[in-house]
């Protein structure tokens, strides 16, 4: 614990730490798309298209079920963050992702061979769900500490090492195309939690699994991380809806701009610029919630804002201006059909940055109800909005607004939750003065 206090001591500026971290993060995030992406294409040259698209489907369902886990890392930083509990926090946690992992071993590995069809051997997708578990739990741990080196390195790492040991499992052990995707996914994974766990001892070394004493803040922090896991399901939904509704309204050419090109930019560009303010932003505000720093927080508030318009105003103009040659020098020229949607979508990326900034600041403050329900009014907006644009074109790009659409309505929600929270603030110091 001493180290985990000097690290973070408050010697060193709250926002300089976490511009260094954010920025590094980016940095990470692009070594680890780079390599993920080159070998993606490499793998696509001579793999069997459908071994692929097995293996991805496979492991997307995994990640699915696991994908909920994840929401308890918001709720552990927060909670830790007020509370300093971490035996229990972390006690709770272990036997929630148990329980989960249990599930999927017990739920998906069936549906996957049994009613998908999928021939995957058993002791692979038992591998891959327990594997994927740990890192899961090393991943929540990290980031709940706020021990921001190793969370950047694992961001480059966890790709690598998948490259490495599928080159290792193919050349070396020479086992089959599809056996070597499994396997080596299994083991990379296996070997990021382990990198995690011998580094994360280093710093502060955790308690063994043990029963634990539900008093009132640990029960608000399991609904907090029960509300956390939906939003985290609410968040991906919102994606899977505009797949679906591209798929039930608009042809097979459209579907394949939106998955080839469109989705991949989305991605890459909310894994640059969106995760990295839950992953670094989220744990600072939290800290100086706790501490009442609220000079910290206008701080954080102003650069990530500024960050946002930056970021924001280059990736408009770059599509305003060179979106045509990108695409076609990037793709074939069959999906040019793509421009547009990237064009709108351009136009309301600085919504989802600001939007995770607001919702990271209602989370630091413990309103993850109110979080989740801005989530899901978000999902109403795009639902509503794509049929309301639909009344007037026919055209794909309704899609892609209508997601803009949603986005800014839980902008505007965000924004009006953050202004009552400061008038409570206000309200709480007022009437401290008043008693002194």
């Amino acid at each position: 614990m001493e180290k985990i206090n000097a690290q973070n001591s408050p010697q060193e500026d709250t926002l300089t730490r976490l511009k260094k971290a954010f920025i590094t993060g980016i940095f990470a995030t692009l070594a680890s798309i780079s390599i993920g992406f080159i070998f993606k294409i490499w793998l696509a040259q001579w793999v069997a298209k459908e071994d692929l698209a097995l293996f991805h489907s496979v492991v997307d369902i995994i990640s699915l079920s696991l994908i909920l886990m994840t929401g308890f890392r918001s709720s552990m930083v927060v909670s830790y963050s007020q509370t300093k509990n971490d035996r229990d926090i972390i006690n709770i946690f272990r036997f929630s992702l148990i329980i989960m992992v249990l599930i999927t071993w017990g739920l998906v590995i069936p549906y996957i061979k049994h009613e998908l069809n999928i021939n995957v051997s058993y002791y692979q997708l038992v591998g891959i769900i327990f594997s994927m578990g740990l890192k899961v739990y090393f991943t929540n741990l990290v980031a709940m500490y706020r021990l921001y080196s190793i969370s950047n390195k694992v961001t480059w790492l966890d790709p690598l090492a998948n490259a490495v040991l599928f080159l290792f499992c193919f050349y070396v052990i020479e086992l089959p195309p599809l056996s070597s995707l499994f396997y080596s996914m299994t083991l990379s994974s296996l070997a990021v939690a382990g990198f995690m766990y011998i580094r994360r001892r280093k710093e502060i070394a955790t308690k063994p699994l043990s029963t634990v004493q539900l008093d009132p803040t640990l029960i608000n922090y399991v609904k907090k991380s029960f509300t956390a896991s939906l939003e985290a399901g609410a968040s991906i939904l919102m994606i899977y809806i505009t797949v679906l509704l591209t798929i039930s309204h608009f042809s097979i050419d459209e579907l394949g701009d939106f998955q080839v090109v469109v989705r991949p930019i989305f991605t890459y560009m909310t894994m640059l610029f969106v995760f990295p303010i839950y992953r670094f932003v989220l744990p600072e505000l939290a800290v100086c919630v706790r501490q009442k720093q609220h000079d910290q927080v206008k701080q954080i508030r102003r650069w990530v804002f500024k960050l946002s318009f930056i970021v924001s105003a280059i990736f408009f103009s770059i599509m305003l201006m060179w979106a045509k040659p990108i695409v076609l020098w990037v793709f074939p020229a069959e999906y040019v059909g793509a421009i547009p949607v990237l064009f709108h979508f351009s136009i309301f990326f600085i919504f989802m940055m600001l939007n995770a900034y607001q919702l990271a600041y209602i989370k630091a403050h413990g309103h993850f109800t109110q979080s989740l329900l801005i989530r899901l009014s978000g999902i109403a907006s795009l639902v509503i909005g794509y049929y309301g644009l639909s009344l007037f074109t026919n055209n794909v790009v309704a899609i892609i607004a209508a997601l803009g659409v949603g986005y800014m309505m839980m902008f505007i929600l965000s924004t009006l939750a953050e202004r009552q929270i400061l008038r409570q603030q206000q309200a709480v110091e007022e009437k401290c003065i008043e008693v002194n």
